[in-house]
């Protein structure tokens, strides 16, 4: 519960800045890029198979791909493969 708290306010977060952006449709482009982030964490972890790598999939790691998108499913590669 307190997870799907936390993407609520991180989807909220992205509308506001989004807004202020002078986007045309925030929450489309919050909700988007929320997407893009779980999606990249799931070709990730598909197209690992093959190279041995990819993030195990929980709740934080699918709200830091939800928040930070491609470049925190990247860095959470990342931080697995080096350390």
């Amino acid at each position: 519960m307190i997870y799907a708290g936390i993407l609520i306010i991180t989807f909220i977060l992205f509308a506001i800045i989004n807004f202020f952006s002078k986007n045309k449709k925030p929450f489309k482009r919050a909700f988007v890029n929320m997407i893009i982030g779980v999606l990249s964490l799931v070709i990730i972890n598909v197209a690992g198979i093959f190279w041995d790598i990819g993030v195990g999939v929980s709740p934080f790691s699918l709200m830091v791909s939800a928040s930070l998108g491609v470049p925190g499913v990247v860095a959470m590669v990342l931080i697995k493969t080096l350390f």
